[in-house]
């Protein structure tokens, strides 16, 4: 039986090869943002009620760690959780008393009424082919949430996307010349990545659901989640559904 097109990619050493460029910088100024914007939206009291040290953070879809171990370096205590094994095979080389990392599928329970917040970055939802699999995940999600805990999910704006998708491309990394070639079909973006190496032919594929706010909003409803606020990229300025890069969710138990 062939493997989710996810589970295969991410645990490739090319799709870290690929992404190897993302800018770091602009995730680390939304992190910021982000962790300032709760830290003063929850008021000083919150603060005595739970200092950074017993603040839990579940970096859901955490990758290698990068974002995680960001984050624990603030003071917070952070938990990162990752399909792909060599991922967090690597990652757990940073753990800390402060920093845990797990391979966990996001469709299945980890942590009960434990997260003051639980972060999913950077596009790491609408994998599935079933809707019954968007659902779970976010009922897990609320389930790992503390009664006031928070969740925040950034997703792509999916009508920027349809209006300015680039069909295909060459991006070179290392050596390596990646033909990528985009399209859209039946409610999701297709990004197929063609190249050889090593002596071989590779070919991988990425599908991504392009949900919509109205879509979201449904999605959270039947998850018993609240949305709050919503955002349209990294400096939390407000969504738009045609300028806005992102989709970033604020959302509660």
């Amino acid at each position: 039986m062939r493997k989710e097109w996810f589970a295969e990619w991410f645990n490739s050493p090319y799709y870290d090869i690929l992404y190897q460029n993302r800018n770091e910088q602009e995730a680390k100024t939304f992190i910021d943002n982000l962790l300032n914007h709760l830290t003063i939206s929850n008021t000083s009291q919150d603060d005595i009620r739970h200092p950074k040290s017993e603040t839990h953070i579940l970096d859901l879809a955490c990758g290698k760690g990068r974002h995680s171990r960001y984050m624990a370096s603030k003071g917070y205590d952070v938990t990162g959780l990752d399909l792909s094994p060599s991922s967090i095979d690597y990652a757990q080389q940073f753990e800390t008393d402060y920093l845990h990392f797990y391979q966990n599928d996001m469709r299945k329970s980890f942590r009960t009424n434990y997260f003051d917040y639980i972060f999913n970055f950077f596009t790491s939802y609408g994998y599935f082919e079933k809707e019954y699999d968007n659902v779970i995940t976010l009922k897990h999600v609320r389930n790992g949430l503390r009664p006031d805990g928070i969740f925040v999910m950034d997703y792509l704006n999916s009508q920027w996307v349809r209006d300015t998708l680039q069909k295909e491309y060459i991006q070179t990394v290392r050596g390596i010349d990646f033909h990528i070639k985009k399209h859209i079909s039946k409610g999701h973006v297709v990004k197929k990545i063609i190249f050889n190496t090593e002596g071989g032919r590779f070919e991988y594929q990425e599908k991504v659901r392009l949900f919509t706010l109205t879509e979201f909003e449904d999605l959270f409803k039947k998850a018993g989640l609240k949305i709050h606020t919503i955002f349209g990229d990294y400096n939390l300025n407000p969504f738009d559904e045609k300028t806005s890069k992102r989709l970033i969710i604020k959302a509660t138990r």
